[in-house]
């Protein structure tokens, strides 16, 4: 008996969350981004206990000051100092929290508003699906960031007006992908059976549809806060975004410009933080989409 145990307990299927992270870490690039994810994410959270120096904080000897290993460079900064003499790597990591904050929220944003639109024009059709889906295909007509540049334009720069500016450029996607799978959805037996049923409009809609169409949502969100990520660093970077002296990893680059050519590290660490950011997010998107869709699976 207890060997009969032992045979069924062995041949037992794998649970969803053991088969999902089977074909996700398989893909040795998503895991990448998902360690360089939660690195940037513990950065974030202890800045303010392993930040060398305030993000703000100047030092009036040490003006341009190379990163360490080069000849004048100092160990007390690691990775230099900018023009006014603000340590880079404390910018860096309270630029983390600000720039995974603006990914984060207007991922959020977009998600929420983008599945209730996606969700009524799936359902509803007609006159009402026309006119969201039509608004969305005209903010997707418009290049994305010089949408964003009138929004901000518009509402004034700053920080808020630059996060719903991207929010509202980034939404089109989300509308779409919902409406899709809401279509596609609903024809299905369970649908109906819960209709038969007597399962109101509302119940079919987020306890029934919603949580079947979350797989291409869930990958599309996390392509989408590197998209959010790199968009606020653009604005920042013209002066529409999160305005100085905030450590944004955008505004960096926009106060170096002037720099570039005789202190290449005030442009280059900001840089490669963007590059890091999205390129892990990226690579997390792509593992997500292979677990998630069966057909992708290996």
């Amino acid at each position: 008996m207890s060997a009969v145990a032992v045979a069924s307990k062995k041949s037992a299927p794998p649970g969803p969350w053991r088969e999902f992270w089977t074909s996700f870490s398989a893909n040795r690039g998503a895991v990448i981004g998902l360690a360089v994810i939660v690195l940037l994410l513990l950065v974030a959270l202890l800045a303010p206990w392993i930040a060398p120096h305030a993000p703000n904080q100047t030092d009036s000897s040490a003006f341009l000051r190379p990163p360490a290993w080069q000849a004048g460079g100092s160990v007390t900064h690691l990775l230099g100092t900018d023009a006014i003499g603000r340590d880079i790597l404390s910018r860096l990591m309270y630029g983390a929290r600000l720039s995974l904050s603006i990914g984060v929220a207007v991922v959020a944003i977009s998600v929420a508003v983008g599945i209730a639109l996606g969700m009524v024009a799936g359902f509803f059709r007609g006159v009402l699906e026309i006119a969201i889906m039509r608004s969305m295909d005209v903010i997707l007509t418009l290049p994305s960031l010089l949408l964003a540049i009138v929004i901000v334009a518009i509402l004034g720069p700053g920080l808020i007006n630059a996060m719903l500016a991207v929010a509202i450029v980034v939404l089109p996607h989300y509308v779409r992908i919902t409406r899709a799978a809401v279509i596609s959805e609903v024809s299905r037996d369970y649908v109906t059976a819960a209709r038969v049923s007597g399962a109101g409009t509302l119940r079919l809609m987020f306890s029934e549809v919603l949580p079947n169409c979350a797989a291409p949502l869930i990958v599309q969100a996390s392509l989408g806060v590197s998209t959010a990520i790199l968009d606020a660093a653009a604005l920042g970077f013209l002066g529409l975004g999160a305005q100085p002296p905030s450590p944004e990893w955008g505004t960096m680059l926009a106060d170096a410009r002037e720099f570039v050519l005789r202190a290449w590290w005030v442009v280059t660490f900001p840089g490669l933080a963007i590059l890091a950011a999205v390129l892990a997010f990226n690579l997390l998107g792509d593992g997500l989409r292979d677990a998630l869709d069966p057909k992708l699976k290996r």
